[in-house]
């Protein structure tokens, strides 16, 4: 079993064609079937079930296919840094939004000066993308605020969070000491898109206690949800360390859950089976670092009764 083995499967699973494999890799189609046939003797197990003229990747298939993107990124990524001049390290992290607009630049900035031989690319998305590119071996880890997916993701809690909700000073709920949680009711929400870990969090919360949202806005950038709460008499459930100026300088007022139901951490997430590498190491203590949730310390807010 070579890494030409490795690449020529996963061409064939991603495409779901033995032709296209043959294509891309300059073979003939016979050269991609005798591949296929010599991984399944090695490992003993069929990769690929032939239903008329189709092929459907098995359980057996899938279990390969996870660990050679990471096989074939990382003998790539060797090939590239052994042959390229400098061989200068790199290193690929992703962040979900709320980790990115409220404290990627920082953790970059702590880098750099820690590691000034790595270098690092960034990828900012919703905590589904980010799992999704650390599986196919595109990022190296990934500081998230959701709950990933896949068992074949190591998932570690580094960074307290919370939720609040948020309205504008001049809000009907703006000042109260409790809002009850059926007042939400008929109230218009700006929510994260499908696949944010904030989203998923807030939403699990109402439909369990009962409570249907009434979304107006579904938007990815957490800046332009603070300027819809703020110009449109509308509610959100966002980050407290997105929303800290907002609160502090008395913008916006925020309600709390009486019962922190809404609290969480930002995870540090990478594939189970990878090698961590010294600047992997470096990011993870610098997350960890950003402990400090003392935002609404002396600042009035609201709380949440769920009666």
């Amino acid at each position: 079993m070579t890494i030409r083995h490795l690449k020529i499967f996963i061409a064939v699973a991603e495409t779901g064609k033995m032709s296209s494999a043959a294509v891309k890799y300059f073979i003939s189609q016979p050269s991609v079937s005798q591949a296929i046939k010599e991984l399944e003797t090695h490992y003993g197990v069929l990769l690929f079930e032939r239903i008329a003229k189709k092929l459907y990747i098995t359980d057996a298939g899938k279990n390969l296919l996870n660990y050679a993107r990471v096989a074939v990124k990382q003998f790539d990524e060797l090939d590239k840094y052994m042959l390229a001049e400098g061989h200068a390290e790199k290193i690929r992290i992703g962040a979900t939004v709320t980790v990115g607009s409220c404290m990627l630049s920082s953790i970059l900035s702590r880098f750099r000066e820690r590691m000034p031989q790595v270098e690092p690319f960034c990828y900012v998305n919703n905590t589904r993308s980010i799992e999704d590119k650390i599986l196919k071996a595109e990022l190296d880890i990934g500081i998230i605020e959701g709950q990933v997916k896949s068992h074949d993701l190591v998932n570690t809690p580094a960074v307290k969070d919370y939720l609040v909700i948020v309205c504008a000073k001049n809000h009907r709920l703006a000042g109260r000491k409790r809002v009850s949680l059926q007042e939400l009711r008929n109230e218009l929400f700006v929510m994260r898109e499908e696949g944010s870990g904030t989203r998923e969090l807030f939403e699990n919360y109402m439909h369990q206690s009962g409570v249907e949202l009434k979304i107006g806005w579904e938007v990815t950038c957490p800046g332009v949800i603070k300027d819809i709460v703020l110009e449109n008499n509308c509610l959100a459930a966002i980050s407290i360390r997105l929303v800290a100026e907002e609160i502090k300088s008395g913008r916006m007022y925020v309600i709390k859950s009486k019962d922190n139901d809404w609290d969480r951490s930002f995870n540090i997430a990478y594939y189970k089976n990878k090698y961590i590498t010294d600047s992997m190491k470096s990011v993870i203590e610098i997350v960890r670092e950003y402990n400090s949730t003392d935002i609404l310390q002396g600042i009035r807010a609201g709380m949440l009764l769920n009666d």
